[in-house]
């Protein structure tokens, strides 16, 4: 496939609004990108039923048949090895094959990562991929790696993610020299538990823009453009961000309507508030990359509407064109840290 005309494989089947949001996603991602190309992957009655024939996408959109979505509540690795022709297994298959440069899942986010490493496998010398969430911050994004793949780890799983971490960001979202910090009780180097205090030692001498330790606090400041983390603590922290953002917002449209003078003053901040609005929402990311497998895998959230998944279609074509899967490789080969693959 070409970097110059990217191709993107997406799981029609996966997520709660689908099939209808994946394919309206999709269709809005191929009007708003010319060089886009998309396969759907789905049961094939229900595809055709929804795209019909949409005008100026022409042979830019392919449909793939497949089986129906793995279940939420199924066991990750036991349904793909199972389910051989579940939606999200087929997807995968079109990347391993090279029929895509990238895919996307909203489905169930353990079997995307399982049927990655079953398709994909790691990259070379990776211990353990991990998956990076991008998170609104004080000035512009921050990118949490890991935000839940990867609960118990090893600091030289840490560094690894620092790396992938850094050439995500800076490939990516634009950054020429990614800010990185180690996510802690407090910023001292003394700080944190014994994995945490080895892993910050490790990063220190991988040759990035390292900054060191950072407490929670600073996830959203700006202070760093990569935040590095166990996926337990990882995921806390993006979980607690999230509904902090939702309290804030909702708060916002309750005071807002709550009188005369307060609808008078929200009527004045109304552009203001959308703006703000508009960086909190998680939708105008879409997808987080899975990143470590050799293929461009980005996740959904379970409850991508057309608006998240039209944003992460955007988000892998352009890793495709910033060359992010030869890039991740390179910067984890050779390890100037001396990382082995663990076990």
């Amino acid at each position: 496939m070409s970097a110059e005309s990217p191709s993107v494989a997406v799981d029609a089947m996966g997520g709660d609004r689908a099939p209808e949001a994946l394919v309206s996603g999709s269709l809005a991602a191929l009007r708003q990108e010319p060089d886009l190309r998309l396969i759907l992957v789905g049961e094939p009655e229900r595809l055709s039923g929804l795209v019909g024939e949409p005008e100026g996408v022409g042979a830019r959109l392919r449909l793939e048949g497949s089986g129906a979505a793995i279940p939420m509540a199924a066991h990750p690795a036991e349904a793909v090895r199972s389910q051989p022709r579940a939606s999200v297994n087929v997807t995968l298959g079109l990347l391993r094959s090279g029929d895509a440069d990238a895919c996307f899942s909203a489905g169930n986010s353990g079997a995307t990562m399982a049927a990655a490493l079953f398709h994909l496998h790691r990259l070379p010398g990776l211990a353990r991929p991990a998956i990076g969430t991008v998170l609104p911050s004080g000035s512009g994004r921050t990118l949490l790696v890991d935000s839940g793949a990867q609960v118990d780890c090893r600091p030289e799983w840490l560094a690894q993610f620092a790396q992938m971490g850094s050439e995500y960001c800076r490939r990516v979202m634009g950054v020429e020299r990614p800010r990185i910090g180690l996510l802690s009780n407090g910023e001292e180097s003394s700080k944190g538990d014994a994995t945490v205090q080895a892993a910050h030692e490790r990063i220190s001498r991988l040759g990035l823009h390292y900054l060191g330790p950072v407490e929670g606090n600073e996830l959203l400041t700006g202070k760093v453009d990569v935040a590095v983390s166990d996926g337990l603590l990882g995921n806390v922290a993006l979980k607690t961000a999230e509904g902090v953002a939702e309290v804030i917002m909702g708060g916002l449209r309750a005071e807002a309507a709550s009188d005369l003078r307060s609808r008078l003053g929200a009527a004045l901040l109304l552009p203001a508030l959308r703006r703000l609005g508009q960086r909190l929402d998680w939708r105008q990311v879409g997808g987080a990359p899975l990143l470590g497998v050799r293929g461009l895998v980005f996740i959904g959230h379970g409850r991508s509407d057309a608006v998240a998944v039209t944003s992460a279609i955007r988000v892998a074509a352009q890793a495709v064109r910033a060359g992010l899967a030869g890039a991740l490789q390179v910067a984890l080969e050779p390890s100037p840290a001396g990382i082995q693959e663990g076990g």
